[in-house]
């Protein structure tokens, strides 16, 4: 069903609708089977390494890429084969592409410009837009003569003063410094709620993605494995690669074994472990053990948090997973440290270790406690595993 655009205090809300799109160029294939479905008004991210095929879908929804197959629509509307111009999308670069010979004020009113509105109307719109994005005293100067994080304003007023029913943003923050970056997030993430445009935002920062997006989809080889809340990316990744993305530090994985008795056991599978008490191997509830009898592979991932690794005394009882290897490094983050744990040829990164009641030191003997609810369990392809150890 296609949902048309809606008209509300003047701004259009539209949705983007995008459907099996696959794009290649010869044998290398940058998008396949990509579908995506964006809310009017929502702030939509998309999250991955560099060269998955991000900026790939926003030239495609812009019409600067053509596609090889599939469909977009923007509102109701099929644009596969309409020109850039007659899209109604604006779209901002990591690299902020202002006319240096033009004041602020002529690069915001420049599309406008191009449309020859009237300029009464070109004067309003521009004041009323720099006076949004705090630039209103700028207007005056050229590029040159301001900081970048005015210059990206600039960039986000002159895609603004269209109005136009699509934003597009491609890693626009990139050039900032890491405090600029932060300060910019929060206000792009404001402007957008306030003017309420349907916004495709790109990056492949998790920390932007994290923050800014209503819902982030996670990409990678021209492929959308995910698309959820931000919150829910981290706590149940539909897979390693999203489990492994996510997070910083991210995730640790363990290579356990699956053994096949009376009942099924999952046993800690390192041939240069040190020698690991019983509690290293976990028993699969009888009602969940024929999740793991369809797996093939004799051996699974396990997944944990470096934050949801307790640091456990010689002494103390715990119920759940335990293992035992050698501190090898502790980093010192100012007002938090994080250990470096050696089990055979597993390195397990452990954080909030200044918050902990036991310190690890470095060559000495480090006791760690799992949680059973805090494992992700993954097969050897990276595919999740969806059953609860408890």
């Amino acid at each position: 069903m296609q949902i048309k655009s809606i008209q509300t205090e003047g701004i259009i809300l539209t949705t983007l609708s995008i459907r099996n799109l696959t794009k290649t160029y010869g044998h290398l294939i940058a998008l396949e089977n990509f579908s995506l479905e964006i809310s009017s008004g929502e702030f939509m991210v998309l999250l991955g390494p560099s060269g998955c095929g991000k900026t790939t879908v926003l030239r495609c929804i812009a019409g600067l890429t053509d596609i090889t197959s599939g469909e977009i629509y923007i509102g109701s509307e099929l644009v596969n084969k309409l020109p850039p111009k007659d899209r109604d999308v604006a779209m901002v670069f990591q690299n902020y592409s202002l006319y240096p010979h033009m004041n602020v004020y002529d690069n915001i009113a420049f599309p406008l410009k191009m449309r020859k509105v009237q300029k009464d109307k070109i004067n309003e719109s521009v004041q009323k837009i720099a006076k949004l994005l705090d630039i209103d005293n700028l207007l005056e100067r050229k590029p040159k003569e301001i900081s970048g994080g005015q210059m990206q304003r600039v960039a986000l007023g002159r895609a603004l003063v269209r109005e136009p029913k699509i934003f597009l943003m491609d890693e626009p923050l990139s050039n900032l410094d890491a405090k600029l970056r932060t300060e910019m997030r929060v206000e792009i993430k404001k402007l957008q709620e306030k003017v309420g445009i349907t916004t495709l935002y790109i990056t492949h920062d998790q920390a932007e993605a994290m923050s800014m997006a209503d819902n982030v989809g996670i990409m990678d080889s021209g492929r959308l494995f995910q698309l959820d809340s931000p919150q829910k990316v981290y706590t149940e990744p539909a897979n390693r690669f999203v489990a492994s993305f996510i997070g910083v530090p991210p995730m640790n994985f363990l290579k356990f074994k699956i053994i096949r008795e009376s009942s099924l056991f999952l046993k800690f599978d390192d041939n240069n472990s040190y020698q690991q008490d019983n509690r290293s191997i976990i028993k699969i509830p009888d009602t969940l053990a024929g999740n793991l009898n369809n797996i093939l592979e004799e051996t699974i991932m396990l997944g944990i948090r470096p934050k949801d690794i307790i640091l456990l005394r010689d002494d103390e009882d715990f119920d759940g997973l335990r293992l035992k290897g050698e501190t090898v490094y502790v980093e010192s983050l100012g007002d938090d440290s994080i250990a470096e744990v050696k089990l055979g040829e597993s390195l397990l990164k452990i954080s909030n270790v200044t918050s902990r009641n036991e310190t690890p030191i470095v060559g000495k003997e480090a006791r760690i406690g799992i949680k059973y609810d805090k494992i992700k369990l993954f097969t050897n392809s990276g595919e999740r595993i969806h059953i609860k150890l408890i």
